[in-house]
Order: structure tokens, then C-alpha cells, then sequence
């Protein structure tokens, strides 16, 4: 079976320990977390027309493309505010959305974008068509409607968690996914990136990638509970970790580099979606390391199908030599 040589440079099995860095990679977490809540609300996030309100119109130049570059350019020149324009279709007609001017007529703003366009475009003939006009009210709910379906997506993965596992793991998979979703919101308003009913999709996206790498730790560190039962917790997750980091990897740089290609190739209109899945799937491994995982070391699990909890750390090995210590005694009393 052929195989990509760099492949082989991935060890096998790793024994690296991640546990012991915990606490400091835990401390910059919450520091990184309320740093991106603090930017959030004071500075906000730039707000596309899909949540500020605006105009959408469709344009086509029958025969041939419209020219995407010539569109927004010629709009940029009107000072519109936020412009977007998107091809879409066989026939490479394109979406165009701008704002209306601070106390500037709706109607009379297309009027003159249609103007301008039909001279950029010329001598084509320029077809208008599906213009609409989105006020700021329902901008607002469509921006609320968001964050709700962000927040009741996260509820649903902490039910199949519970469900699935125990309700530790669930705690552990939502605290790392309102890590990731916080910092994604963090690099938006850092970066001034504009937030559009694409970066919802973006998120959404982020939060399916992060709960698909925590179960994958999750699910070998039930194995190795009930394979493992006089290992203490502390040594069962680090295992696990390291035997689930080679498949981590691959997967993780798999969807970086299309991801890498999409935001070099992909156009402006796909730019910010591309930089938030970077952002998210990066953080999105490391928070099933070093928030999902040390959230259950701190809680406590049961081990196996048994109701005797698994102990932490040095309460692990405490018991252990009790319980060797009981037996000795009872060997030398017999």
C-alpha cells in the first residue's frame, strides 16, 4: 500500500505530557477567554449588512459574466458603507449588497447604483432584478437568531454528551466549546473581521469540528477506564491523549490545508469564513486537550460500568497502597 512518505515522520504512538502543563495552559485559557468577552463588549464586532440592514440587488449581463471586480469597485467609489458582491448561478450574474447613506433615500440609492453600474458595465446589457431592502429591526432579529441557534446547538451537544458518557464529559465538552466559540468571537472583534450570517455558519462549523475531536478522546479514554482500572485518572488521560494525537494531527492539518487554499483562492466573499475555521479547528484541538480533559481530571469519573469512582492523582495511588497494605495484612493473619 502506497503510503505519503511525511506521513511516516508521525510517530506511531507518542508519550508526551500534556497533563503536567495543565493548570498554565488552563490559566492562559480563562486570561484568553475573558480577553475576547472584554473586546466583544466594548469594542463589538463589525457587523455586515446582513445584521446592519441594507440593499440587495440582483445584477446579470446576459450573454456573458458580470465583471465581480468592476461591481465593487464602482460601488466602493459611492462611499455605500460595507459592500458584498457574490457571483452565483451558471450564467455568472452577481449579488450585490450595500448600505443606504445616513438619512439618504432608499429608492433614489438604487436608482443611482443602478446608474453607475450600467456605465461600468457598458456596452453589455445590464439586467436588474430581486432588489429588496432589509431594514435595521430585522437585521437585529436576524443577529439574535444566531446567537440562539449558536446556544442551542451547544445544549444539544451537552445532552448527547451526557447521554453517551456521563455528565462530567458533557461539562467538559461544552467548557470547551464555549472556549472555542468565545476566542472565535475574540479574533473578530481583534481583527475587525466582518461579522455576516457566513461567520454564524463558520461557527456552527467550529463547533461540529471541536465536539467530533473531543469525542474521539473521549471515547478512547472510556476504553482505557475500563482497560486501565488501577491506573489513576491523571495517567488515564494522558494516555489517551497520546494515543489519539497521531489521528488529531492528520485530520486537523487535512482541513487546514483546504482550508488554507480557500482563503488564498477563495475570493473575499469566502476570505472571513476561511480565517475563522483556521482559527476554530486550530483551537478546537487544542481545547480537547487542555479544556475538555482537565475538566474531567478535576471532577472525577467512574471507572468502567462500577459505581466506585476513580480517584485523582495521589488520592489514586493512596488507595492503591491502602489496598495492598490491607492485603498484606490479611495474607500474614491467615
Amino acid at each position: 500500500m502506497l503510503r505519503w512518505p511525511l506521513i511516516r515522520l508521525l510517530p506511531a504512538k507518542t508519550n508526551l505530557h500534556f497533563v503536567g502543563v495543565a493548570r498554565l495552559m488552563g490559566f492562559l485559557s480563562i486570561v484568553a477567554v475573558i480577553g475576547s468577552l472584554a473586546l466583544c463588549f466594548t469594542q463589538g464586532l463589525t457587523l455586515g449588512i446582513d445584521f446592519k440592514g441594507g440593499t440587495v440587488v440582483d445584477v446579470a449581463t446576459p450573454g456573458k459574466p458580470v465583471d465581480a471586480a468592476a461591481v465593487r469597485a464602482a460601488l466602493n467609489a459611492m462611499r455605500l458603507g460595507d459592500v458584498e458582491v457574490q457571483t452565483f448561478g451558471t450564467a455568472g450574474a452577481v449579488e450585490v449588497k450595500f448600505q443606504t447613506p445616513a438619512g439618504a433615500d432608499p429608492a433614489q440609492t438604487v436608482t443611482a447604483v443602478t446608474q453607475r453600474l450600467r456605465t461600468v458595465l457598458a456596452p453589455a446589457q445590464v439586467t436588474f432584478s430581486n432588489t429588496s431592502v432589509v431594514g435595521p429591526k430585522v437585521s437585529g432579529e436576524l443577529f439574535r437568531s444566531g446567537i440562539v441557534a449558536l446556544g442551542v446547538a451547544i445544549f444539544l451537544m451537552l445532552l448527547f454528551i451526557w447521554f453517551r458518557y456521563q455528565l462530567q464529559f458533557g461539562l467538559g465538552a461544552v467548557a470547551a466549546l464555549f472556549h472555542d466559540v468565545i476566542l472565535t468571537f475574540g479574533v473578530f472583534a481583534i481583527f475587525k473581521l466582518e461579522f455576516t450570517l457566513t461567520s454564524i455558519a463558520a461557527i456552527l462549523t467550529i463547533i461540529g469540528y471541536s465536539m467530533n475531536d473531543t469525542v474521539v478522546v473521549f471515547d478512547r479514554l472510556r476504553e482505557n477506564l475500563r482497560k486501565f482500572r488501577r491506573m489513576s485518572l491523571r495517567e488515564v488521560i494522558e494516555l489517551s491523549i497520546n494515543e489519539t494525537l497521531s489521528r488529531t494531527i492528520i485530520t486537523g492539518l487535512t482541513a487546514l490545508l483546504a482550508l488554507f487554499g480557500l482563503a488564498l483562492f477563495g475570493g473575499e466573499a469566502l476570505r472571513t469564513f476561511a480565517i475563522a475555521l483556521i482559527f476554530g479547528i486550530s483551537i478546537g484541538t487544542y481545547s480537547s486537550i487542555y479544556v475538555a480533559s482537565p475538566i474531567i481530571l478535576l471532577w472525577g469519573v467512574k471507572s468502567g460500568d462500577d459505581d466506585e469512582p476513580t480517584l485523582v492523582g495521589g488520592a489514586a495511588q493512596a488507595a492503591m497502597a491502602q489496598k495492598a497494605a490491607a492485603l498484606k495484612a490479611g495474607r500474614r493473619e491467615g
